[in-house]
């Protein structure tokens, strides 16, 4: 990884029923922001919240969010790709990702990268209440980990509730991820976006990259911004309000790990990768992998 500036960008979409017009004027404002973005801060990594195309909650139905939206690579992500290339900058950007059928409909990240080619897509794979579609909601859940090589570094893609979920987050540091790249539409509050932002960056030893919507989406859900960058000892290095807008920090491996705290002097010595202790991972793998649920009365 080399030192260089990312950012991640809030914003709201666009007011109303989810429309292909309003999808063109949301996406329409992500290219807008990314361009400010860069030009004030020299970002070569910029983040968008998910499901930035559309907002979180669409207020239609599967298939007709099917229809509104397409493949990815495709029209909706055409005009980030053509920035992106513009800029000469990776992106990631959020939206929904209409899969083979009109059953199926993805929640997606996708990384662009400075020719503005779409290096990988990530398929949220930890699905909020309400989300999945066998829940009777929109979204069909993926199956599998990302971490991709880049000129900047090898950057992981996660989403949203998935940052809830430590055994995700650590399959992508140990396949090498050095920034995890968080779009996210975070409805509960920001101590818990705060916390599992800082516990995902610490317990990896991993950049974090957090953008998160503000505004209103179409079904009336309001989204509260404060999209932050964590350094791998889980100091907040930037956070913003709840105004549309970006925060940029510099990531630098050379001074990461640097000391215990920040601004500390005593030394950072330990490695939470590398000191494991995978025989006892090994000897719980069954367990890891079993049903489970907490022992305290909840809502459904």
């Amino acid at each position: 990884m080399r030192a260089f500036t990312a950012a991640a960008i809030q914003l709201g979409p666009a007011p109303g029923p989810l429309t292909a017009a309003s999808i063109k004027s949301n996406v329409d404002k992500c290219v807008t922001l990314i361009e400010q973005c860069v030009q004030a801060t020299g970002a070569k990594l910029v983040v968008l919240p998910e499901s930035a195309s559309t907002g979180f909650t669409p207020g239609v139905p599967p298939a007709e969010l099917w229809d509104l939206i397409d493949t990815v690579p495709g029209a909706v992500t055409a005009p980030v790709q053509e920035v992106a290339a513009r800029l000469g900058v990776h992106v990631v950007f959020g939206t929904y990702e209409r899969g083979p059928s009109p059953e199926t409909v993805y929640n997606t990240a996708v990384l662009i990268d400075p020719r503005g080619d779409a290096l990988a897509s990530y398929r949220k794979t930890h699905l909020f209440c309400g989300e999945g579609r066998a829940e009777g909601g929109w979204v069909t859940p993926g199956d599998g980990a990302v971490v991709v090589r880049t000129e900047l570094g090898s950057i992981g893609l996660i989403i949203c509730f998935d940052g809830d979920y430590p055994e995700l987050v650590r399959v992508t540091a140990i396949r090498g991820a050095e920034v995890i790249c968080r779009p996210s539409a975070l409805l509960r509050s920001a101590d818990i976006w705060e916390l599992t932002n800082r516990a995902r960056a610490y317990d990896n030893h991993v950049f974090v990259v957090g953008a998160n919507a503000t505004g209103i989406d179409p079904a009336g859900v309001i989204y509260f911004g404060n999209s932050m960058i964590v350094s791998p000892i889980a100091q907040v290095m930037a956070v913003a309000a709840s105004h549309e807008g970006w925060v940029s920090a510099r990531l630098d491996p050379a001074t990461a790990l640097r000391s215990l705290t920040p601004g500390s002097n005593v030394p950072q010595r330990f490695d939470h990768l590398a000191d494991r202790n995978l025989e006892f991972i090994r000897g719980h793998l069954d367990e890891l992998a079993s049903p489970a649920h907490t022992s305290f009365p909840h809502a459904h």
